[in-house]
C-alpha cells in the first residue's frame, strides 16, 4: 500500500495542505508527516511547528542533512552560495533529503498554492512522483492559508508577523535587495555573517554588489498583506471541522 507523505515546511501554505489532506485521506492510506529541519530558520518554529501537530492531531517527523549539520553556512563553506536556478542549500538541505526519504510508490503533498500553479508544472517536468496538491485543487492562494490558520486560533509564525511573504530561513540567498536591506534592519547579526562570508568566498548572493556594499534604499520589499479569507477559503475549512 502507498503511503502519503506530507511535506510541512512550518509555512503556512504546506500547513493548510497537511490538513487538508489528512481530511480527505480520512485514514485511506498510511500518512507521514516530515518536516526537513534547517538550523537557520527562526527559532519560533519550533512553537508552530507544535501547535500544528496539535491541530493535525498527529506527529511531525522531523529529519536533516546531517552530513552539512543540517545548516545552510555549512553548506555553503563546501559549495557556492548562489547558482543559477537553484541555491545550494535547497539542493543539499532539503531536496537531497527527500530523495533519501521517499520511497517509489509514495504519494507528495505539497503546499503549491494557486499563484504558483507555473511553478508546480516545472517541478513535474522534473521530477517522476506521484503528487497530491489541495491548495491548488481547492483554489486557495498564500493569503487564503494565512487566514485559515488564524481561523483556527494558530498563531501565525514570526517571519510573518514581520512582513516576510515566506517562512525561509532568515536570511535566504534567493532575496532581492529590498529583502536583504529588510533582513539588515531585523536580523543585523545574520546580515553580516552572511555579508562577511561572501567576502570570504569571493561570491555575493546578489548579481551586481557585495551585500556591505548595499545601498539602504535598493530594492522595494512589498508592505505587510491584508489578510481575508474568500470564498474558496471558506468552502476549504469545511472540509476539516
Amino acid at each position: 500500500m502507498p503511503r502519503i507523505i506530507c511535506w510541512f515546511s512550518c509555512g503556512a501554505a504546506s500547513a493548510v495542505a497537511t490538513k487538508l489532506a489528512i481530511s480527505n485521506n480520512n485514514g485511506k492510506f498510511p500518512l507521514e508527516i516530515v518536516y526537513t529541519e534547517v538550523k537557520e530558520e527562526h527559532p519560533d518554529n519550533q512553537r508552530f511547528l507544535t501547535d500544528c501537530e496539535k491541530w493535525f492531531g498527529q506527529e511531525i517527523k522531523v529529519i536533516g542533512n546531517d552530513k552539512y549539520e543540517r545548516s545552510i553556512y555549512k553548506t555553503f563553506e563546501k559549495s557556492a552560495m548562489n547558482i543559477k536556478g537553484a541555491s545550494p542549500c535547497t539542493q543539499k538541505l532539503k531536496k537531497e533529503v527527500r530523495l533519501k526519504y521517499e520511497k517509489p510508490d509514495d504519494i507528495h503533498v505539497f503546499g503549491y498554492t494557486i499563484e504558483e500553479q507555473d511553478r508546480y508544472d516545472r517541478f513535474l517536468d522534473a521530477n517522476n512522483i506521484k503528487t497530491l496538491v489541495p491548495l491548488i485543487d481547492k483554489g486557495l492562494g498564500k493569503i487564503d492559508c494565512l487566514a485559515m490558520l488564524q481561523n483556527a486560533n494558530i498563531e501565525l509564525p514570526v517571519m510573518y508577523k514581520l512582513g516576510y511573504a515566506n517562512n525561509n530561513c532568515i536570511g535566504c540567498v534567493k532575496g532581492g535587495k529590498g529583502y536583504w536591506n529588510k533582513i539588515k534592519v531585523d536580523f543585523p547579526e545574520q546580515f553580516d555573517r552572511i555579508a562577511k562570508l561572501e567576502r570570504f568566498k569571493g561570491q555575493t548572493v546578489l548579481k551586481d554588489c557585495y551585500l556591505d556594499e548595499l545601498p539602504p534604499t535598493a530594492g522595494n520589499y512589498p508592505e505587510e498583506t491584508d489578510i481575508q479569507c474568500g470564498i474558496f477559503c471558506h468552502l476549504a475549512e469545511q472540509n476539516y471541522d
